[in-house]
């Protein structure tokens, strides 16, 4: 590979790249605003989830931006991946730039999504190697990892507030978990719709899926 090579679309940006992914020989990063933009060459995924799967194999970080986390399927598979061994840290806000670091060696940027498919500039020049990666590594040192990221979004509810997610999870009726709970029918009520609003539900139903999304029990 020439020291940069600029192309478009995901059928040139597998074609360039097929044969760097499968050099790799310690590290891989992979700095992304979210889940989509390395995906859709699936080499992308399927490499570095091959690579967790090998004892002794290389190292895998990923940094994402929060909107990485807004769907609870692309949660699910970040928490997937750092169980079998990756480092993954969410920082606080968009990444500046899209990029995979292999080996301090080479370097893709991403550019934005168009119509006419991203542009991708891939770089063995070891000076944009190097600023490319202590960009990333910037933002990784002031990231957070994934599970204290999580910890940090999770609402914090008292002791009552948690008393009435137990009462709405039982099915019991507003009258019936009212007396339970020893407090009047309106208080209640108002406990339930604060609760709601704590956990930016639209409905008692809701409220559960996102109690349970985000790790909380009565």
């Amino acid at each position: 590979m020439t020291d940069i090579v600029t192309v478009r679309g995901d059928l040139d940006f597998v074609a360039r790249t097929e044969h760097l992914f499968s050099s790799v020989r310690e590290e891989f990063i992979c700095a992304v605003r979210n889940l989509d933009t390395f995906t859709q060459p699936r080499r992308v995924r399927q490499a570095s989830e091959a690579w967790l799967r090998e004892p002794g194999g290389r190292q895998v970080r990923k940094l994402c931006g929060p909107a990485a986390l807004a769907d609870e399927r692309d949660r699910e598979h970040l928490r997937d991946i750092a169980a079998r061994g990756a480092r993954v840290r969410v920082a606080a806000t968009a990444l500046p730039h899209e990029a995979i670091i292999i080996d301090r060696r080479y370097a893709i940027l991403a550019g934005p999504d168009t119509p006419g498919g991203r542009e991708y500039t891939l770089t063995s020049g070891a000076t944009l190697v190097g600023a490319v990666y202590a960009l990333v590594e910037a933002v990784w040192e002031s990231a957070l990892d994934l599970e204290d990221f999580l910890d940090a979004e999770r609402p914090r509810l008292d002791a009552v507030s948690r008393r009435v997610l137990r009462a709405l999870g039982s099915g019991a009726t507003d009258t019936a978990a009212a007396k339970e709970l020893g407090m009047s029918l309106r208080t209640y009520r108002r406990r339930v719709a604060e609760l709601l609003d704590t956990l930016d539900a639209g409905s008692r139903f809701q409220a559960g899926v996102r109690a349970g999304e985000l790790g909380l029990s009565g």
